[in-house]
């Protein structure tokens, strides 16, 4: 009998049905996510923006900072199993986790920001430029929430018995995952 290796869509299939499943992975996947991406980040902003994927006491209420530790120390080990090397700056000017030898951007977020700015018209920019901050602050708000709502509704389509608050926190999940 040959011995074959398991399809990489075949694992990406169980880890998505044990993320849904287990919060302990969720998190970990998250903060993998979070961190292959983005550098520089304090354990404060990798918790927030982790609850904000998966709710706010995704961490638990009492022992959450054991729980962040025992789960980066996981996150550590699969970015080793990479060839990865996780570590933590306590530089002032730049403190948190960060890849040993890779910028504070992935290649692929460096390329999203690239292209967005050229898609930006200058004639737009000079317009909102006048504007008062507080219009500005909420032009912004406005599309992002209006964004999240056109996500939640196609969820609620997509899956009828999902409550609303449930479709607003998966559209949430979904702008922030990459």
């Amino acid at each position: 009998m040959v011995k074959r290796a398991v399809s990489p869509k075949a694992k990406e299939i169980l880890l998505q049905d044990a993320i849904q499943r287990d919060l302990a992975t969720a998190r970990r996947a998250v903060l993998l996510e979070i961190l292959w991406h983005e550098r520089y980040l304090t354990r404060d902003q990798l918790i927030v923006r982790t609850g904000f994927q998966l709710g706010k006491n995704c961490f638990g209420a009492s022992a959450w900072e054991d729980i962040f530790y025992r789960d980066m120390r996981v996150v550590k080990r699969a970015f080793k199993a990479t060839g990865q090397q996780l570590q933590y700056s306590r530089n002032k000017q730049r403190p948190g986790y960060y890849l040993k030898g890779q910028p504070p951007l992935s290649h692929e977020i460096q390329q999203m920001i690239v292209s967005s700015a050229a898609e930006v018209d200058p004639r737009q920019i000079d317009i909102y430029r006048r504007l008062p901050p507080s219009e500005r602050f909420r032009q912004g708000c406005s599309i992002s929430n209006a964004a999240r709502r056109v996500v939640a509704y196609r969820i609620r389509q997509e899956n009828p018995d999902i409550d609303p608050a449930e479709a607003i926190r998966l559209a949430n999940q979904r702008a922030y995952q990459s």
